[in-house]
């Protein structure tokens, strides 16, 4: 939910393995973007597909690797389809075990206090930012809870395709808004979720 020069500023570095050279580059927003705008697409390693995946979890369960920038979907016979998301920045990174709660289509986005403080910009949208293709949470949203509560964060789409695989969410996941509606599609109210990610806060015990 930031712009592309607060994005810059403020997203930590992760990195995707170049197959020409072998080996694992830095990838921070200015090659993201460089990347998207030659292929206008993100790196394969990102883009959604079918996988093999073990796991006792029951099919239709969401299971997060934030550190490596991978959200799976659960499939039946050991395979998930993954998708390429972007995370929470450093210090908004964070763990735990939850529920979709409320799912909707185009949302209205209204930043919390805390993010006014931070850019004053988003004051404008104190009162709510319509559903459109310019809202920071893009074509769908899917509300996470926990023990009948809204934690606040989110799995929702972006304005910005290019920043999928970076850490630079306020702890939202996003996920492109092709993705993000192929997942909302296949996904209902009370699918549980799992998040993990080394380094950061629990939100409940994993």
């Amino acid at each position: 939910m930031l712009g592309a020069g607060e994005a810059q500023a403020q997203a930590v570095y992760s990195q995707i393995y170049d197959a020409k050279r072998k080996t694992w580059i830095d990838y921070d927003p200015k090659r993201a973007m460089q990347y998207y705008k030659a292929y206008g697409s993100v790196p394969e390693e990102f883009k959604r597909q079918t996988v093999s995946f073990r796991t006792a979890e029951k099919p239709g369960t969401i299971i997060i690797d934030g550190d490596r920038h991978f959200l799976y979907l659960v499939r039946p016979e050991f395979q998930a389809i993954r998708y390429g998301i972007g995370v929470g920045r450093d210090g908004f990174g964070w763990a735990g075990i939850v529920k979709v709660g409320r799912m909707v289509e185009w949302p209205t986005w209204t930043p919390p206090a805390e993010m006014i403080a931070r850019d004053p910009r988003n004051a404008q949208w104190a009162n709510g930012m319509p559903g459109g293709p310019e809202n920071p949470l893009g074509a769908r949203a899917m509300y996470l809870y926990e023990g009948g509560k809204d934690t606040i964060y989110r799995i929702h789409g972006t304005a910005e395709p290019w920043s999928i695989g970076l850490n630079i969410s306020s702890g939202c996941i996003r996920l492109n808004n092709d993705d993000v509606t192929d997942l909302y599609a296949r996904v209902a109210v009370g699918t549980k979720v799992i998040v993990l990610m080394s380094g950061a806060a629990l939100y409940r015990g994993v």
